[in-house]
């Protein structure tokens, strides 16, 4: 028995196979993916966040601003109101004028601006009211001015209720100014917070990243050392391997050897009394002639001396144990010369040249093209073909048998087709023998490939030596051959071979 040299190799707790280590890398990337896509949403949201906040600032400020220019407007209004009552100048009037027509507006806009708060809403009908009140009021004392009774209107505005008009204005704008104010401060801290969640998103997630980073480093350098680890303790055990193959090639070829010249030298031996059987037999036959005339002749002459078990030994038992007994050493005869003939052919020399395989193929096909017309078989090689450099004879064997048994046993009374192709695969060359002929059970793919074993039933010649011998052919020549086939469905036949043989110095398997 062939036994390899053992090395120790990494426990199955320590190293990391290459499903697992598979495993680990998808794992890491896709937690580094969706890490990086969790901080790359949280800054696009965390920038539509800063967008939203600075438009609400602005907005803040533009309402402030609003607020503040409402306010001025009517300090300088009210302003131009006493200027107006203690000189009566017509400038001071156009300022008036000019300063409260922009009044409304400016409360328009403030109303705009602060729509979104009801409490300034609120404060904005105030500030209406209130102008109104106080517009009224300078109407009427301006209309005392104007009737030139400018005294009685200044002491009239002074003394109503101008001031505390005026000083309810304030108070309401100072209000809606504190507010927005408050607004400003609350937005600011909302920003201040999301850039805290922001800060702290990122934080975490270069963390996760650098701990998938770190981890990764650490299983690829893990992995790595296994790798190297495994290769070494390979190569070595590689090299302890290649010298036990030789070991056991030679082995095989000396034993190889010693059973080729066995069966030689045996159906050599065996021939010499087969032959002398085989002519005694002849001799037999002879005798039981000349005895068949003795019994004939005493059955006129003197019957009374010729018994029944006489008369049944010579027309009955003899020629029938004779005929059994040629049968039987013609049978012998073909089984020591096929035997013969797989001596000779495993101590034949392998010649290697280039085939043209689609030709080869088709001189097999050519060669049984008269039995494959008798038996109602197409014969079809498809091309394009592979070449091979190989032993011209064995191939030729190979596939005369394979493509002769797949002829042979097409199903009775039909038109059969047998298709021959091949095909490269992986640094091999793959060729298929496929008929649709009565098949084979699936219990006898093994059996069929055995010496002097035959498979269904045994209605065509032959001794079950042909795939064996294909088999041994396949073997020599560095292939391997393998059947898929069911009852009545047809089989394939599949032979792969390499693409290059080495000739070998005499008869190595």
């Amino acid at each position: 028995m062939l036994r390899l040299p053992t090395l120790p190799l990494p426990t199955v707790a320590r190293d990391l196979s290459g499903r697992a280590f598979g495993q680990l890398m998808l794992a890491a990337v896709v937690l580094g993916f969706l890490t990086l896509a969790l901080a790359a949403g949280t800054a696009v949201w965390a920038v539509s966040q800063n967008q939203r906040y600075a438009r609400q600032v602005n907005h803040t400020y533009e309402a402030a601003k609003a607020i503040s220019e409402l306010r001025t407007l009517t300090e300088n209004a009210e302003t131009a109101r006493r200027s107006i009552l203690l000189t009566g100048q017509q400038r001071f009037i156009d300022v008036y004028a000019e300063v409260s027509g922009q009044i409304p507006a400016q409360l328009a806009k403030i109303a705009r601006t602060t729509a979104d708060n009801p409490r300034q809403a609120e404060a904005v009908e105030r500030l209406g009211r209130l102008n109104r009140l106080q517009v009224s009021l300078f109407e009427d004392a301006l209309a005392l001015v104007r009737a030139g009774r400018r005294e009685t209107a200044a002491k009239e505005f002074g003394f109503n209720s101008s001031p505390e008009v005026m000083t309810a204005h304030r108070r309401v704008t100072g209000a809606m100014m504190a507010e927005e104010g408050r607004r400003l401060a609350l937005r600011g801290h909302e920003r201040d917070r999301t850039g805290r969640l922001v800060y702290q998103a990122f934080a975490a997630a270069g963390l996760v990243l650098l701990l998938v980073g770190s981890g990764s480093i650490w299983v690829i350098r893990r992995h790595t050392q296994d790798l190297a680890t495994s290769r070494d303790r390979l190569a070595a055990l590689n090299e302890g391997l290649e010298g036990a193959v030789r070991d056991r090639t030679a082995d095989l070829t000396r034993a190889n050897d010693e059973i080729q010249r066995f069966a030689y030298i045996v159906s050599h031996d065996l021939r010499s009394p087969l032959v002398n059987v085989m002519g005694f037999t002849s001799e037999l036959e002879t005798a039981a002639g000349a005895l068949k005339t003795l019994v004939d002749r005493a059955e006129v002459n003197a019957p009374h001396i010729l018994t029944a078990e006489a008369r049944e030994a010579v027309d009955s038992d003899l020629p029938e144990a004779i005929g059994f007994i040629r049968t039987s050493t013609q049978k012998m005869d073909r089984l020591i010369n096929a035997i013969l003939r797989l001596s000779r052919e495993g101590r034949r020399v392998l010649a290697p040249e280039p085939l043209d395989m689609a030709a080869v193929m088709e001189s097999v096909a050519a060669s049984l093209k008269h039995r494959s017309d008798h038996a109602g078989v197409e014969i079809v090689i498809e091309r394009p073909m592979p070449s091979l450099n190989n032993d011209r004879v064995a191939i030729e064997q190979v596939f005369s048998n394979l493509v002769e048994n797949a002829v042979k046993y097409a199903k009775p009374g039909k038109s059969g087709r047998v298709v021959v192709r091949g095909r490269e695969d992986f640094g091999r060359v793959i060729f298929e023998v496929q008929d649709d002929g009565r098949g084979i059970d699936s219990k006898d793919h093994e059996r069929i490939f055995e010496l002097f074993r035959r498979s269904g039933a045994q209605d065509q010649p032959g001794e079950g030596i042909g795939l064996a011998h294909v088999r041994a052919l396949v073997y020599r020549l560095g292939g391997v051959i393998t059947c898929e086939s069911a009852l009545d469905r047809g089989a394939l036949f599949r032979v792969s071979l390499p693409p290059y043989v080495i000739a070998d110095p005499g008869g190595s398997p």
